[in-house]
């Protein structure tokens, strides 16, 4: 039978708990309640031949966003052959398209946004079906659907860091896979993934915040580019924004 002295020290337990369930920060709801959206914006190696590369990280990094916590109803996947690819079935890539995925994705979700680009690129964008989106449109696109909610914006691409001075923020996370005046690697007929992208996915494996995502897949990216003896390196850039460490962690 419990006693007097137990009991009061029973409820002070459930108290505490209580407590501490009510102190809980907004993230421990992770990402059940972010929308994302994974692009692959080419089908092309880099000598113009098909190829699946771009496809083939789309769709392993739609499925390493589930695992760390993303409902696979609020991921939306995009390709220039839609036609090709079941489980998810990607939408057409264009840029009219993405704009209206993200929008109605930021209305039926309330927690953050998350978009991952990856596709070949210039100094003037990223390319995306028979189109370019420059760092401007994507800026629009990000404060149209996504306003102050934290948002992470990967980019992988050559050139891609020229995308940071216009999307990053407070409430913002960027990753690009290169400087802005350096080319990124891997996109050749034969690879499965750019490098970057086969970094991005061994890197959120074993990290569990984007702030140890970006330091690791960095870490990586270097290490294949120096055994592959690549010079000059892409040098894969990150802005980290003052509210970038209240984001979800895994």
């Amino acid at each position: 039978m419990m006693q007097r002295g137990d009991g009061m020290r029973f409820a002070a337990f459930v108290l505490v708990l209580v407590l501490a369930a009510f102190a809980q920060p907004a993230c421990a709801a992770g990402f059940s309640d972010w929308g994302a959206i994974v692009v692959a914006g080419d089908h092309h190696a880099h000598d113009g031949s098909d190829s699946e590369v771009f496809d083939n990280g789309r769709h392993d990094i739609g499925e390493a966003l589930q695992r760390i916590g993303f409902a696979r109803d609020n991921i939306v996947e995009f390709s220039t052959q839609p036609e090709k690819y079941s489980a998810p079935t990607p939408l057409n890539s264009d840029p009219g398209s993405i704009a209206d995925g993200l929008w109605d994705l930021s209305n039926r979700t309330s927690g953050g946004c998350l978009l991952y680009f990856t596709s070949h690129g210039s100094q003037d964008g990223i390319v995306i079906g028979n189109d370019m989106l420059s760092p401007k449109d994507l800026s629009r696109m990000v404060q149209n659907s996504c306003g102050g909610r934290p948002t992470v914006i990967v980019v992988s691409a050559c050139f891609s860091g020229v995308f940071i001075p216009a999307v990053a923020g407070a409430n913002r996370f960027v990753l690009t896979a290169a400087r802005s005046d350096r080319t990124s690697f891997g996109c050749g007929q034969a690879d499965r993934y750019t490098f970057f992208d086969e970094c991005f996915l061994s890197s959120i494996a074993v990290t569990h915040d984007f702030r140890d995502l970006a330091i690791e897949a960095r870490r990586c990216v270097a290490a294949r580019e120096r055994k592959e003896k690549i010079s000059p390196p892409s040098d894969p850039q990150a802005a980290i924004g003052d509210n970038a460490a209240s984001f979800p962690t895994w």
